[in-house]
């Protein structure tokens, strides 16, 4: 699925950006293709405009923030935040025109991150309990990777790969498949549950509380339509771990990475640069992989354009509930040449 063709889309809220990043200045995103910027309001809530002056099309990124507003760094114009020009230095005594716009976007502030839809969002924002329950919140990533974000997600959710991918940090060897396993469908997306027995090096020992060689990850794992994931990981020891993962996608071939932990515990118990360190080593085992692979992934799963098998049950899940949503509003599957079975690339040249 090629994402910067599918509109419905852009109907979904995804985290672009730390907040920190904003105090300084405009900020410049690319989101669904779509080339944004960023700013924070007087009140500290951030704002978001294409990053295309209309006069002569400079990118506003390039300029500055006065009060709530942007102004463009070539000739001065500034925008509000409804993407409205409300000033033109030069004629400061004329009537601006009603064409003097630029597109605006859906802009707000949740878990210390600015989130953006590009057009009416279908869902409101995912809300996180560990909030109210006073959990540390650590930022971990924000970074842009060489691949789709369907292929993010679904990895976040296949256990067979623990083995192969993460045999450097918790995997192991002769565990290709989980001890328990429940998949339920919910309205966001779906809930998949399981128990794992995992590996647990002396680096390891104060992520997962406990000194043994070897212990178990209770998992309880959302996935939130479309490209949200969150980890609720359970020790033993009592203590948890939620993840929370966005693959923000920026074109059809880059995702941003945006990614923040809870713990239940404190600093002093296990300090944030530990953790971020093992979650980093971890992550990049993933990375070398997702990497490699075609980034479009195909949600349409009757062309078989790649074998699956039973543990692959999340990601076909994920692929079934796109398509579904594509076809509700009135889309088809958009894919790249590479995409197409063999049979139809030769329809289509006899076509041509």
């Amino acid at each position: 699925m090629l994402v910067t063709q599918q509109p419905v889309l852009r109907r979904f809220w995804y985290a672009v950006m730390p907040m920190d990043k904003l105090a300084a200045g405009p900020q410049p995103f690319t989101l669904l293709g779509e080339h944004i910027v960023l700013w924070k309001k007087s009140d500290g809530t951030p704002a978001a405009v294409r990053d295309r002056c209309c006069h002569r099309t400079a990118k506003l990124s390039k300029g500055f923030v006065e009060g709530d507003h942007i102004v463009c760094g070539y000739h001065g114009w500034t925008y509000d935040c409804s993407g409205a020009c409300v000033k033109i230095p030069q004629a400061p005594d004329l009537q601006i025109p009603a064409g003097a716009r630029v597109p605006a976007f859906h802009c707000q502030e949740k878990f210390g991150y600015a989130w953006v839809a590009l057009d009416d969002p279908l869902l409101p924002l995912p809300d996180a309990e560990e909030e109210a329950l006073g959990y540390r919140r650590i930022h971990q990533f924000d970074e842009a990777w060489a691949t789709g974000a369907l292929r993010l997600m679904e990895n976040s959710f296949d256990s067979a790969h623990f083995a192969f991918v993460h045999a450097g940090t918790f995997g192991q060897g002769g565990q290709p498949k989980p001890e328990q396993f429940a998949l339920d469908e919910t309205d966001y997306g779906f809930e998949a549950s399981m128990v794992i027995s995992i590996n647990n090096p002396p680096q390891s020992h104060r992520i997962t509380g406990t000194t043994e060689p070897t212990t178990k990850r209770q998992f309880s794992n959302q996935w939130h339509m479309p490209f949200l994931r969150k980890l609720g990981l359970v020790y033993p020891s009592g203590i948890k771990h939620t993840i929370f993962t966005c693959a923000t996608p920026i074109d059809d071939h880059r995702v941003q990475l945006i990614q923040w932990l809870y713990r239940n515990d404190s600093e002093a118990d296990c300090p944030a640069e530990l953790l971020n360190e093992w979650d980093t080593k971890v992550v990049l085992e993933d990375k070398v992989i997702l990497e490699s692979v075609d980034a479009d992934a195909p949600v349409d799963v009757a062309r078989r354009d790649e074998q699956s098998m039973a543990s692959d049950r999340p990601g076909m899940l994920m692929r079934k509930r796109l398509l579904q949503l594509l076809q509700e509003h009135g889309e088809t599957e958009k894919f790249g040449w590479t995409r197409i079975h063999p049979v139809q690339k030769e329809a289509a040249h006899a076509d041509h």
